[in-house]
């Protein structure tokens, strides 16, 4: 009893929402009492639309909106915004039923039909716009092909208009040599001079595969066991077709046609190099080159074909300047096709893995060399005896005990006695060879030194590189380092460069190569990145050219003087072929 008085002193609210809203949608006929008719669903459909149309911030603000609906009061918002909508709805909303619109007047009138006709406009628009925008999609991509081309086509031209100019420099001095040597012929006949002019021979060698190869050969060279060598390279990589005689030499080298593109990318680095904007610094070496008879020193050019400079950058001597250093490379890469095994050192017990060589090096005069290892002893071996004399087993000239294992030596190239060592326990060594006894022990290191190397220009001077992330400078007159250079990775391998002793490059963990001015040591001089894994050897070439080895089964040559910034991501030449995961230490001796 007392719940029903309750509900009937609050009614639920649901109820109360209905009964209201059921008052909004009420005709003025209806709440006069005349029965509902279409024209009461017109109304309606008014209220709907309104309601629809206008929005509302709150319920009494709803409330209070849809009660003043009745009387045809509008918000002033909705006819400001929306003034066609609530024309439409007034219309519909008129208190009279006759002024109200039937349902044909309704679906013909110009409200109802005009968004239909703009909206197939805009889906005629929208779909025409589509069109247009493919079309300008499309137009951009074959602008795109055509400037690519074009400048494919431009870089083509200015390439072929070099080789017109270096095959007429070419000429030039073959005639030049043509008419000397004919002078010096008639000369020599004529019982005035005799000619020392060397001939260019043309060889006809058989080898192994049947390629009957013609190479040219200086007097006095002599080619051993020439067989085929594919050089490094990638299966399925054809050689381009030629139309040209197959009488020249060039062609009957079955290897040279193999790595055609491999030498014509030679060429172009050698060939030619932008021209420095002033007050950049060059490394670059002059070259004493013939042209006409005269010597001049010219720089030597190296770039690659995307890097080709207009002719006009280019002095005469530059010109000119490729000829000498390409044309040696080519006569040597025509007079041998492999290397050839001199002698193999043989020691005792070579099946026991604690034989193992870590590193090799030679004395300055190329008369001893040592080798390292886990067997924790430095071994010297005298290089005739090794090469001339057929042993059995071959036995060392001096030999030196560690306490651990080796990880790397290198002599020092002045002092022929000094001979310096890294192991595993991080211990750098300086040996006295003829005393076989260490001279100076450096312990500063905090794991393994894998590598030490010496100055050339200060024999003095020694670096070592370690697992610690530490390269340390060594003078080999004291116990201490004199310098240091921190990073965070393994240090693999440290290289002096050939004439300073001012800056130094190492090979990292972290894939890259360093190079240091010494005499700023807080951040490297350029970063040379390029390998995918671990820089487990580095060896300067010549004073600006620098090859790494790395267990990414990769060698790279980089050039210092390349380098306008302090990274250098591309190096000059990338060389595949070892197929072994650790590629060590390189060294040669000539």
């Amino acid at each position: 009893m007392l719940k029903h008085e309750e509900e009937r002193k609050q009614p639920f609210p649901m109820k109360q929402i209905l009964l209201m809203e059921s008052s909004w949608y009420t005709s003025p006929e209806e709440v006069a009492g005349s029965p509902s008719s279409c024209a009461s669903d017109i109304y309606r459909l008014g209220v709907l639309l309104f309601e629809l149309f206008c929005p509302f911030t709150s319920s009494e603000d709803k409330s209070r909106t849809m009660s003043s609906l009745r009387h045809r009061v509008l918000p002033p918002q909705l006819l400001l915004k929306w003034s066609k909508e609530a024309s439409f709805c007034l219309w519909l909303l008129h208190p009279e039923p006759s002024s109200r619109p039937k349902m044909g007047e309704l679906l013909q009138s110009e409200f109802l039909n005009e968004p239909i006709n703009n909206l197939e406009e805009r889906e005629a628009a929208t779909q025409l716009r589509e069109r247009i925008e493919e079309q300008e999609l499309l137009l951009e991509f074959l602008l795109l092909i055509q400037q690519r081309k074009q400048d494919a086509a431009d870089k083509l031209q200015d390439t072929i208009s070099l080789l017109c100019s270096d095959i007429e420099e070419v000429t030039k001095h073959q005639v030049f040599l043509k008419k000397k040597g004919d002078t010096c012929k008639e000369r020599g006949e004529g019982g005035h001079l005799t000619s020392n002019i060397p001939a260019l021979n043309v060889v006809d060698i058989d080898d192994s595969s049947s390629l009957g190869s013609r190479k040219r050969f200086r007097p006095g060279l002599e080619v051993h066991n020439v067989e085929k060598c594919d050089d490094n390279l990638n299966e399925g990589q054809d050689s381009d077709a030629f139309v040209e005689s197959q009488e020249s030499p060039l062609f009957g080298s079955s290897r040279l046609m193999k790595n055609f593109k491999k030498l014509e990318s030679a060429y172009f680095l050698t060939r030619c190099r932008p021209v420095r904007p002033p007050g950049k610094p060059s490394f670059v070496r002059n070259l004493p080159v013939i042209s006409d008879g005269r010597i001049s020193n010219v720089a030597t050019e190296r770039s690659s074909i995307n890097s080709i400079a207009p002719k006009q950058q280019f002095t005469e001597g530059r010109r000119s300047g490729w000829i000498s250093p390409f044309l040696e490379g080519l006569c040597k890469y025509l007079s041998f096709s492999k290397l050839e095994v001199k002698a193999d050192l043989k020691q005792g017990d070579l099946l026991n893995s604690s034989n193992l060589v870590c590193s090799i090096s030679f004395d300055r005069d190329g008369e001893f060399f040592a080798t390292a290892g886990v067997n924790k002893k430095i071994k010297v071996f005298e290089c005739d005896t090794i090469i001339n004399e057929a042993r059995d087993i071959h036995y060392p000239v001096v030999e030196m005990v560690c306490r651990s294992k080796l990880s790397s030596i290198c002599w020092n190239s002045y002092i022929k006695s000094q001979l310096a060592s890294s192991n595993f326990e991080g211990v750098v060594q300086v040996w006295d060879v003829t005393r076989s006894q260490v001279v100076t022990e450096m312990r500063e290191h905090e794991r393994r030194v894998w590598s030490v190397d010496f100055s050339s220009v200060d024999p003095t001077l020694l670096a070592s590189g370690s697992d610690d992330g530490s390269v340390k400078l060594w003078s080999i007159n004291q116990g201490v380092s004199i310098g240091s250079i921190k990073t965070k990775a393994n240090i693999c391998s440290v290289q002096f460069p050939l004439d300073s002793s001012r800056s130094i490059a190492f090979g990292s963990a972290d894939h890259r190569i360093y190079y240091y001015d010494l005499r700023n040591s807080k951040v490297p001089l350029c970063t040379l990145i390029g390998h995918n894994k671990t820089v487990s050897y580095v060896k300067f070439v010549d004073t600006t050219n620098l090859v790494s080895a790395s267990t990414d089964n990769t060698l790279k040559l980089w050039d210092l003087s390349m380098g306008t910034s302090r990274v250098i991501d591309s190096p000059i030449q990338s060389f595949t072929g070892h197929m072994n995961s650790k590629v060590c230490q390189f060294s040669y001796n000539i």
